[in-house]
C-alpha cells in the first residue's frame, strides 16, 4: 500500500538532514499542516507563511499582474529560499539539505464557477551545500466543494515534497507518486518541469510524456525551443489552429496542409487577431488509425523534428476530435480549428469513435463543433482512379449524406486548396516504409532539417 500524507511527512520530519520553509497563498496553509499534525515538525519546518492579502504578498514577494502564475511562484521561491540560506546556512548549512516550498491557488470561493488551479513548486538542495534545484507543476483542482479542493491541495503538496526527495531519480515513479492518495478524477497535473543543479541535461519533455502516459492530464504541451509550457497560458486569448497526425516521419506534406491551411484559418477570425495564432502540431498518444503506443525516444525524434521546423507540439491522449476540441476551448475563447485529411474526415463518421456516447454520431459532432469549430480539410488522390478528393466531391456515409452537407454549407467544415498534387502521391505510412526499405526516394518526401531524426529512427528500427 502507497504510504499516506501522515506517513510521509512523520518520514520527512524525522530525516534530520532537511529542513525548509513553507509559503501557500490562495487555498490556507494545507501542505504545511500535514506536516503540523505528524509528530517532530520542528525536526523539519523553519518557518510556514500565508501571505493572503494582495497588499501583504505584493509587500513581500513585489508587485504582480497575475497572482496565480507561475512568475508569482517564482518569485516566492525566490524570496523564500534566499532568506532561509541567509539566515540559517551559516549555522547549519554543512550538515542540511535546505527547501523552500511554495505554491499560489485559486481554489473555489464564495458563489464562485470559475476555474480553479495553481502552481506550486519546490526548491531544494540534493546535498548540504550544493546549489539548488527547482521541480515546478500546475495543477487544475476538479472538485466542486471548496474543502475538497484544499484537502487534494495539501496532499498534492506532501507528495511533491516526498517526491523531490525520494524518488526524483524516477520520473515515472516520481509522477505517479505525485496523486498518491488523491485519484485522478480529482486534479489534474498539465505541466512538470525539472531544473537547475543537477538537471542541466534532463529533457523536459519527457515530463510531458510521462504526464500523458500517467494519465495526469489529457495534453502536455512544449515550445520549439523544447521549453514545457502549461497549455491555458501559452493559448489564452489566441486563435488556435491544429494539426493532428503521428509526424512519423515529419512530411513535406505537412508542412503544405500547415500553409494552406494558414490563410483559410486567417479568415475565420477577427482582423484584430490575425497575427496573434498559433499552430499547434499533435502527437496523439492513441493515434487514431494506428492505435496507442510510441517509445520515449521515438517520441524525442518526433518532436525534434517538429521543432526544427519551428512547431509547437502539442502531445495529447485525446483520440476522438471532441475531447481535443473541448480540450482547446477550455484554452482559449478565440477561434478554433483542426487541420486534417479527407482519410481522417472519413473516420470521424466512423461508429467507433461515438460508441461510447448516448447520442451516438450526433453527440459527437454536436460536441466537435461546439463554440464555433471549424475543420480544414485538406484533399487527397484515390490511387486506383487518379480522382482528386475535396469536401465538394467526398462521398459521406449514406446514414449521413445529409448531415455533412448541413456542415458544409454552414462553414463547419471547410475545404483547403490543395497546392502541389505531387504532395498527394505518397503518404506517411509510405515514406515510413521507404525509410525502414532503405528507398532513398524517402529524402525527398520530408524537410530537410527532419532528415538527421528519420535516419536515427531507421537504425533504431533495423538494428
Amino acid at each position: 500500500m502507497s504510504p499516506t500524507p501522515y506517513d510521509k511527512a512523520l518520514e520527512l520530519n524525522l530525516d534530520p538532514f532537511i529542513y525548509g520553509t513553507f509559503a501557500e497563498i490562495g487555498a490556507g496553509q494545507e501542505t504545511a499542516n500535514w506536516f503540523f499534525r505528524a509528530s517532530g515538525t520542528a525536526g523539519l519546518m523553519a518557518k510556514t507563511i500565508s501571505a493572503y492579502d494582495m497588499t501583504m504578498s505584493d509587500a513581500i514577494y513585489g508587485r504582480s499582474g497575475r497572482y496565480v502564475s507561475e512568475s508569482r511562484l517564482e518569485a516566492m521561491l525566490d524570496h523564500e529560499y534566499g532568506i532561509l540560506l541567509e539566515r540559517l546556512a551559516p549555522q547549519r548549512g554543512a550538515d542540511t539539505t535546505f527547501f523552500s516550498f511554495c505554491n499560489t491557488v485559486r481554489a473555489r470561493g464564495y458563489q464562485d464557477s470559475g476555474e480553479c488551479h495553481g502552481w506550486l513548486g519546490i526548491r531544494f538542495q540534493k546535498k548540504p551545500g550544493e546549489p539548488p534545484s527547482d521541480i515546478i507543476l500546475h495543477v487544475r483542482l476538479l472538485d466542486q466543494e471548496t474543502i475538497d479542493q484544499m484537502e487534494a491541495l495539501g496532499t498534492l503538496g506532501v507528495n511533491l515534497i516526498h517526491s523531490a526527495f525520494r524518488h526524483r531519480g524516477h520520473l515515472k515513479r516520481f509522477v505517479e507518486a505525485l496523486i498518491e492518495n488523491i485519484g485522478e478524477d480529482r486534479l489534474e497535473i498539465d505541466m512538470l518541469r525539472f531544473s537547475g543543479h543537477g538537471f542541466g541535461f534532463f529533457d523536459n519533455r519527457l515530463c510531458a510524456l510521462q504526464l500523458v502516459e500517467s494519465g495526469l492530464t489529457e495534453a502536455a504541451m512544449f515550445l520549439p525551443d523544447g521549453r514545457v509550457v502549461q497549455p491555458a497560458e501559452v493559448l489564452y486569448g489566441k486563435p488556435v489552429v491544429l494539426l493532428r497526425g503521428s509526424f512519423d516521419p515529419v512530411t513535406n506534406l505537412h508542412l503544405a496542409m500547415l500553409d494552406q491551411s494558414r490563410s483559410c484559418f486567417r479568415d475565420l477570425i477577427d482582423e484584430v487577431d490575425r497575427g496573434t495564432e498559433i499552430e499547434l502540431c499533435e502527437i496523439s498518444m492513441h493515434n487514431l488509425l494506428r492505435g496507442p503506443g510510441m517509445d520515449p525516444v521515438d517520441f524525442i525524434d518526433r518532436s525534434d523534428a517538429l521543432q526544427a521546423l519551428g512547431k509547437t507540439v502539442l502531445l495529447s491522449s485525446c483520440a476522438e476530435f471532441h475531447r481535443i476540441s473541448a480540450f482547446l476551448h477550455r484554452c482559449t475563447r478565440k477561434p478554433v480549428s483542426i487541420i486534417l485529411s479527407i482519410g481522417l474526415l472519413n473516420e470521424l463518421f466512423k461508429p467507433k469513435w461515438s460508441s461510447n456516447l448516448e447520442g451516438g454520431r450526433l453527440e459527437s459532432f454536436g460536441r466537435l463543433f461546439k463554440q464555433g469549430m471549424t475543420l480544414l480539410v485538406f484533399p487527397w488522390k484515390n490511387r486506383t482512379t487518379g480522382e482528386l478528393v475535396t469536401v465538394e466531391n467526398f462521398k459521406a456515409p449514406a446514414d449521413s449524406v445529409h448531415l455533412y452537407q448541413h456542415f458544409v454549407e454552414n462553414r463547419r467544415i471547410i475545404g483547403v486548396p490543395v497546392g502541389d498534387e505531387s504532395l498527394l502521391a505518397h503518404t506517411g505510412r509510405d515514406v515510413r516504409r521507404m525509410i525502414l526499405e532503405g528507398d532513398d526516394r524517402w529524402r525527398e518526401l520530408i524537410p530537410d532539417v527532419a532528415i538527421p531524426m528519420a535516419e536515427r529512427h531507421a537504425q533504431r528500427a533495423t538494428g
